[in-house]
């Protein structure tokens, strides 16, 4: 045990909790494939509202040994990798089911809470809520869904969305190969 009082134990402390890896909690062992750093290039992204474009991603999966998955994706500019989107979140699950949700914050102005089911090759989610900064750019989204897939060893993420303006539309679909545990 370590005994905290001085600037070099905590150092030492952090240390030591980043070198032991948690035992992952049993209500996320189903999707524990998902874990990892995933990288992704040649997204296509497209809407009718925009001009199509590609793109590169690096998604990670982490846990911490509690029933969720903390999440970070990170997007770039498949010609000039000048960086996109970001999004920041978790994963929940209802115990006792195949229920998920997914949390997100994006760097954008746009929060959102997407539910849905989960097997143990596949997520899929719709938002129930989706909130945005007063001062955000038109036209509104009302609504995303996403679909992660394992296909073999690669992972495919495909995202639609509904705005004010537009029908609910695919807009963004690449896949992943992963690049780390």
């Amino acid at each position: 045990m370590v005994k905290v009082g001085h600037r070099s134990d905590l150092s030492q402390l952090r240390t030591m909790s980043a070198d032991t890896e948690p035992p992952i909690h049993d209500m996320i062992k189903p999707l524990s494939w998902l874990l990892g750093k995933w990288r992704g290039e040649g997204g296509v992204g497209k809407y009718p509202t925009i001009k199509d474009f590609n793109y590169d991603e690096e998604l990670t999966f982490t846990h911490v040994g509690q029933p969720n998955i903390q999440f970070s994706f990170f997007s770039s500019n498949a010609e000039t990798k000048k960086p996109l989107h970001r999004e920041l979140g978790f994963i929940r699950f209802q115990p006792g089911t195949k229920h998920c949700a997914l949390l997100i914050a994006h760097n954008l102005g746009v929060s959102e809470v997407e539910e849905g089911e989960f097997t143990d090759t596949e997520i899929r989610t719709e938002s129930h809520t989706v909130g945005r900064l007063t001062f955000g750019k038109p036209p509104e989204t009302k609504k995303i869904a996403r679909v992660f897939r394992k296909i073999g060893e690669d992972l495919e993420q495909v995202v639609s969305m509904e705005t004010k303006d537009t029908p609910m539309t695919e807009h963004l679909r690449i896949t992943y190969k992963k690049v780390s545990p």
